[in-house]
């Protein structure tokens, strides 16, 4: 799983980093996390708020760190 995170590197966007980093890892999914700090590239995304997480070309989230529930979601397969 190909795992974004937008952010210029404020807290937030580590903690999110680290957050979905952990949860990943407890539920054995094996994901690839990149970090996208240029603010152009995070505008290619039409994100306006970060931090901002994209899945697979996706912008599933954007403005403050998401729950853990939430990233729980985006691990368990779609049906």
């Amino acid at each position: 799983m190909d795992i974004k995170v937008l952010g210029t590197g404020c807290s937030n966007c580590k903690n999110t980093i680290a957050l979905i980093d952990q949860i990943a890892q407890a539920q054995g999914v094996a994901i690839k996390l990149e970090k996208v700090e240029k603010l152009q590239d995070i505008m290619g995304y039409g994100v306006m708020s970060t931090p901002a997480v994209v899945i697979s070309g996706k912008v599933v989230h954007a403005g403050g760190v998401p729950s853990r529930d939430k990233i729980e979601q985006w691990f368990v397969p779609s049906v």
